[in-house]
């Protein structure tokens, strides 16, 4: 099979020739730019200038070379733009390596730490000295005024929204981007994930600070819905143009929601079932009414408990399966989910096995994740969200290494 083809029978739960995978597909699935030189070198690959697709996790783009020593299946929709150095700045990455920093968005050093500013000179980013990534700082609704009238208009100025890896501001129409979108497609058989976002929980705690928003949600759950509905509105309308530039040249639109914690879900599912599950059966049934794609939720934490109602609400599947959370164990989601949605990660634990096992315990946990999740399609292979700064390239190969000796015992049984 081709990458595509490959890909898209697993979200069909058809068993494909093997098992698909992706890395660096999407914002959640790639690797810390600090670690990507070393896996280079590990892959015996030449050293390559690091390029930092996502500011705010510090991630570096994954070049072809690479997709192809690990037999990736996907690629993000960002990876056609930006190819000119105009688009880039140099920066260095907190442990002194070189980079290039996507020219609009190069942090400032203030102190001790660096900082991103929005317009109104307010600091809404921040990496203290030692950390690896930048965590918000600047919550519109909760140190300014609520109105919802300007909640796209504020986009810009909070950090998840306000720091974009490529495209970015590089496209300055729908047709330069549904342009882009199209000479991508055309020189790759890859599955392209073009990411959309939808963000409603999140967006909450965005705008509100995380506690400022659940706790509307518990104690005034009619201001939460007129928040919700002015949001939900702005999704659809940015839904419409997104799709209508790029919703032929892409095969997954990629929504997100972080719902889970450690142990269990953020919110119970009733909470779910009132405030977002018709907001995103409405999102998700309109994508598919615009284009011929697939919807991938990104949403981490123990979330069991909400899957029966995020499959009803019309979800494809989900990443990226967090297995050390409490209620996560692949085979338990495989035995009762495993016909109604795609695991789309699972495929190693990063929390504890890739950060601090040995490769031959990180190769055997691998195989052991296709062994559950691959039969019958509906799992493709993704380590859970990113590999972090701290992981040994050797483990990252022992991963791969995992995945081809599940191939080579399939083949040969």
């Amino acid at each position: 099979m081709m990458h595509r083809e490959r890909v898209l029978a697993a979200l069909n739960h058809r068993e494909p020739d093997r098992v698909p995978v992706d890395f660096s597909g999407h914002r959640s699935s790639g690797i810390a730019a600090i670690a990507y030189p070393k896996l280079r070198a590990a892959l015996g690959l030449e050293p390559r200038t690091v390029y930092v697709y996502d500011p705010v996790q510090q991630l570096a783009i994954v070049h072809d070379d690479v997709l192809d020593a690990v037999g990736a299946d996907t690629i993000e929709m960002g990876r056609g733009f930006c190819p000119d150095e105009k688009w880039w700045a140099d920066w260095t990455l907190p442990e002194g390596t070189p980079c290039k920093m996507p020219a609009w968005a190069v942090p400032e050093r203030a102190g001790v730490e660096w900082v991103y500013r929005n317009s109104s000179g307010r600091v809404m980013a921040r990496m203290p000295e030692g950390a690896l990534h930048f965590d918000q700082s600047y919550w519109p609704f909760l140190d300014g005024e609520e109105d919802l009238s300007r909640i796209e208009e504020l986009y810009a100025e909070h950090m998840w929204t306000g720091l974009a890896s490529p495209p970015g501001p590089s496209m300055r129409s729908a047709e330069e981007l549904a342009a882009g979108v199209r000479a991508l497609r055309a020189r790759t058989n890859r599955a392209i994930l073009g990411l959309f976002g939808g963000n409603l929980l999140e967006m909450g705690q965005f705008y509100y600070r995380m506690d400022g928003f659940l706790m509307m949600l518990a104690g005034e759950p009619e201001r939460a819905h007129r928040f919700l509905d002015a949001l939900v509105e702005i999704h659809l309308r940015n839904l419409e143009k997104f799709l209508g530039a790029v919703g032929e040249s892409i095969d997954i639109i990629v929504f997100g929601d972080d719902l889970g914690a450690q142990n269990c879900p953020q919110i119970s599912p009733r909470m779910y079932r009132e405030f977002f599950k018709p907001r995103h059966a409405m999102m998700w049934a309109r994508a598919k009414q615009l284009a011929k794609v697939k919807v991938m939720l990104h949403c981490c934490g123990a979330v069991r408990q909400l899957l029966p109602d995020l499959i009803d609400a019309g979800l494809e599947a989900i990443n990226p399966v967090q297995v050390s959370c409490k209620g996560m164990e692949a085979e338990g989601l495989k035995r009762d989910f495993g016909k109604d949605i795609t695991f789309w990660g699972g495929g190693c634990d990063t929390q504890w096995m890739l950060p601090q096992a040995t490769p031959d315990e990180v190769r055997e946990h691998a195989r052991h994740q296709c062994e559950v999740l691959a039969p019958g399609g509906g799992f493709v292979f993704q380590q859970v969200h990113n590999v972090m700064a701290n992981v040994p390239a050797a483990n990252v190969l022992a991963m791969y290494e995992g995945v081809r000796e599940y191939h080579g015992a399939r083949q040969s049984a």
